[in-house]
């Protein structure tokens, strides 16, 4: 296989951006991540990419806990924000503000959008990602906006 042209083929998949984010104890944790599709109508499935040596992981898969939160166009700057590791405090995660959920999992409160989410199954040691199945617990819809896709940013990630 030619790997120049798998690299330009599987970056040609339509991927949103996303914030993941979870909690264990005092411990947070938060990505940009890519890779998520509903997987399931009932139960209301997810499907997300994690890498398995991030802190999002460690947290979520200690806690049974995240929330995936929806990054809108021109919300570039939230998405970046998480791309750095983890730091918490007071003021909020990476410097965006956070209110806690129904299952306790970190919610930015500037995402227009957000599920909140149980970890249901961890399928791991396949590849370089672990596939993440979440259960939606609960969601909202805050503003009604146009999701951001790797097309549309500055960045690329696949292939």
């Amino acid at each position: 296989m030619n790997a120049t042209n798998r690299k330009k083929t599987l970056r040609m998949l339509s991927n949103g951006l996303y914030v993941l984010t979870s909690s264990s104890g005092e411990r947070y944790g938060a990505a940009t991540v890519s890779w998520v599709s509903q997987a399931s109508f009932s139960p209301p499935l997810l499907m997300a990419a994690v890498r398995p040596d991030s802190n999002v992981f460690a947290c979520l898969r200690e806690s049974g806990v995240a929330v995936l939160h929806i990054v809108g166009r021109g919300q570039e700057e939230m998405a970046r924000r998480f791309f750095a590791p983890t730091r918490a405090d007071d003021g909020g995660i990476n410097g965006e503000p956070y209110q806690r959920g129904v299952t306790r999992a970190p919610i930015l409160r500037q995402a227009p959008a957000y599920v909140e989410c149980k970890v249901r199954n961890i399928f791991s040691g396949l590849g370089d990602h672990a596939l993440v199945v979440l259960e939606v617990v609960d969601a909202e819809c805050r503003a009604p906006v146009r999701p951001l896709t790797i097309a549309e940013s500055p960045w690329e990630y696949g292939g």
